[in-house]
């Protein structure tokens, strides 16, 4: 049984983008009536730090498992967590499967793939800095896709946040062609992200956003299988990488999925969406903390530029919805 809400799709940072479904499941972790078990805030902030966390639980895996051991490890238990949720296991209509195969490439098999391999060449700390320019590239995919420049006040949001990102990139120039290369490895992924998040939009509006992420993580399953299973295989397992791994997949590649899902129902998709400001600043903290890795001054300052022109481009987005609705012939970009 699912309960409809409407909402729209909102871009984060870090893992996978911030999907806010239209069609909300209901929840074992929902009390019956009016009250409810888990709180707004915890709603809120808890899928923000796992999606932060998820860069450490990747570094964190690769001393016993290769990068395509990590993609495919995280995707199979993120699917089989998953799994346990009965809204996600809501039927689809087979014509839908077209968009959702795109959607398990270009979602989660192409950038949860270069991830890691993003990592072996330069910190976690920095790869989730570098998301935080994850809604500046879905609105530059947008742009593209319309063949139109964004309105003024969002084109000034995603202009702080493009000066951000090449301020949390300029350090690597320094560091020699692997850390540039780990750079455009996971700006790779969040253009790939852009697309995906144009694709998931209208599957999210039909049919909710946990039985799309189901199906696409199916797909991603079975493609990064060929070459992830064998380096699984023969990892060289220890407890830290194995439960940071699992950890990975069934917080950040499911149960976040469904906070966030629980939050947009909850308190709508405008503020569940806003879960995504803390990936950076969680990242970051981790990586000092947990690996004592070190991240030039310049690089924060990125960061903090990078969450202010995407918090930028949401106001703007927010001030013209709320124009297209006092004026109906107004068209919202």
């Amino acid at each position: 049984m699912l309960a409809s809400r409407k909402g729209e799709t909102e871009s984060g940072g870090g893992r996978p983008g911030v999907q806010i479904p239209e069609l909300v499941a209901p929840s074992v972790l929902e009390r019956r009536g009016s009250g409810h078990l888990l709180p707004d805030w915890f709603l809120l902030v808890v899928p923000g730090v796992i999606w932060g966390a998820s860069f450490l639980f990747i570094a964190e895996g690769l001393r016993a498992v290769g990068p395509n051991g990590v993609t495919f490890l995280r995707i199979l238990v993120g699917f089989l967590t998953l799994s346990l949720v009965p809204g996600a296991r809501r039927r689809l209509p087979a014509a839908e499967w077209g968009p959702i195969a795109l959607l398990g490439v270009v979602w989660l098999a192409f950038p949860l793939s270069m991830f890691p391999y993003a990592e072996e060449r330069v910190s976690s700390a920095l790869t989730g800095m570098l998301n935080g320019a994850n809604p500046l590239f879905t609105a530059i995919v947008a742009a593209a896709l319309a063949r139109a420049l964004p309105p003024r006040a969002v084109a000034a949001g995603l202009l702080v946040g493009i000066v951000g990102t090449v301020f949390i990139a300029l350090p690597t120039i320094h560091e020699g062609k692997s850390s540039t290369e780990g750079v455009l490895l996971i700006l790779a992924a969040l253009v790939s992200y852009g697309f995906a998040l144009h694709i998931a939009r209208p599957l999210q509006q039909r049919h909710g956003a946990l039985p799309v992420i189901f199906r696409a993580q199916a797909v991603a399953l079975a493609l990064t299988a060929p070459l992830g299973l064998p380096e699984v295989l023969k990892a060289r397992w220890s407890l830290g990488p194995l439960l940071s791994l699992l950890a990975l997949g069934a917080l950040g590649t499911a149960l976040a999925h469904v906070l966030v899902t629980m939050a947009a129902g909850r308190v709508g998709a405008t503020r569940a969406s806003a879960t995504a400001f803390l990936i950076p600043a969680v990242a970051l903290a981790l990586g000092v903390v947990f690996r004592g890795e070190h991240v030039a001054g310049i690089s924060v300052c990125g960061g903090v530029l990078c969450v202010a022109g995407a918090w930028l481009m949401r106001k703007a987005q927010l001030g013209l919805q709320a124009s297209a609705v006092a004026t109906p012939s107004a068209r919202p970009y």
